[in-house]
């Protein structure tokens, strides 16, 4: 599939099928804008084809453009002459975004550019396989490190990551968790630390791509260290959940085997208009608080003997050190530039965006090494 920019804005999917025919439609969905560009082509028989939308799973008719969700989306005529591709619009299209005459608007939202760390951030959100989702954070992870990828870019994320159909979603308060006396009650625990991971990999993701365009009040945009932070931040998440599923198979058991929630997303939601509040939230309040419990959550697979397992809650507990220092390092710099002061503006956001308050036991050792005092 190609996206084609119009000068008007109102961009266009080129699709080319296995039956070397040409289909064209407009790239944003009628439902809340999705970019149909980055969705999937579905066969439902009797050569009828479907364009579906990476993030609601809305489809559309590539002949008639309508959605069996009620939808409808406006299709163009394409012929082919001369192997020459025609497309029945008014407007010009071309193959890269058109550059704006008029600078001074800055209402206006680029198109995403097909390679840059933006594209590949809402594309790996709307990923729902979590393999998938770890393979191409980590190849994304090595082109922005290698200078393959230049560009932060700017893409609009999907308002809440994809997820296979077969999982089983309950409320957090629901999801039993075991205490690690019995190995079902171990494959449990991975099993909970497995799906924190999976969400992990898309809030980090999600800040990168949310947030790109953000300016402080001094009207700087954020450094490109913040980006790079973020993509080191997704590449451990993703080898988390890789060392959890692996651990998890080798218990006979697989990701997806019991229930899991979605709690860790709602944090994302409430703080999606607001970075600092995001920072604070997510990376010095749930992330922080993950260090809280690692004694506790180590010391009971210790004690079952369970070595494999302990070796890999050590690696994740290292690196999530380092991650609750990078949002505390990002918060602290923006509020340094805003002239904020970093701890009553934390408390408050806390206020704000926390439910409930946070109990001991507190790792001091821990959020010491990654930089938090007592007052945090």
């Amino acid at each position: 599939m190609t996206r084609l920019y119009s000068e008007d804005g109102e961009h266009i999917v080129l699709v080319h099928t296995e039956d070397d025919r040409f289909w064209a439609m407009d790239s944003s969905c009628p439902h809340e804008g999705g970019p149909l560009d980055l969705g999937d082509i579905e066969d439902l028989g009797d050569g009828k084809r479907v364009l579906v939308c990476p993030w609601h799973h809305f489809d559309f008719c590539l002949e008639t453009g309508a959605s069996s969700m009620g939808l409808q989306n406006q299709v163009y005529e394409v012929r082919v002459v001369q192997d020459m591709i025609y497309i029945n619009t008014q407007n010009e299209l071309c193959l890269s975004p058109i550059p704006e005459t008029d600078t001074s608007n800055d209402d206006v939202e680029p198109s995403p550019s097909e390679d840059t760390l933006c594209f590949w951030a809402t594309k790996i959100l709307c990923t729902p396989d979590p393999k998938e989702k770890v393979a191409m954070t980590l190849e994304v992870q090595e082109r922005w490190n290698s200078g393959e990828i230049t560009e932060v870019g700017q893409a609009t994320p999907p308002v809440q990551p994809s997820r296979k159909e077969n999982l089983t979603v309950l409320q957090p308060g629901k999801i039993k968790r075991g205490k690690g006396g019995t190995q079902a009650s171990r494959i449990a625990l991975l099993h909970s630390l497995a799906n924190i991971e999976q969400w992990a990999i898309d809030l980090s993701w999600d800040v990168i791509a949310r947030f790109s365009s953000v300016r402080l009040d001094t009207g700087e945009p954020l450094p490109r260290q913040f980006f790079s932070d973020f993509v080191k931040v997704a590449g451990d998440e993703a080898k988390h959940y890789h060392l959890l599923e692996t651990r998890i198979t080798e218990l006979d058991s697989f990701f997806g085997a019991l229930p899991v929630h979605n709690g860790l997303w709602q944090s994302a939601t409430d703080t999606s208009h607001d970075l600092l509040a995001r920072l604070a939230i997510v990376h010095m309040v749930h992330e922080a608080r993950g260090l809280d419990v690692h004694p506790q959550t180590l010391s009971r697979f210790a004690a079952q003997g369970d070595c494999s397992s302990v070796e890999v809650l050590e690696v994740i507990y290292q690196d999530e050190i380092t991650h609750v220092a990078a949002g505390l390092r990002w918060f602290t710099y923006i509020c340094s530039q805003e002239e904020r002061d970093c701890l009553s503006t934390f408390h408050d956001l806390v206020k704000q965006h926390f439910k409930g308050y946070l109990k001991p036991p507190f790792n001091t050792e821990g959020r010491k090494t990654a930089g938090m005092t007592e007052e945090v």
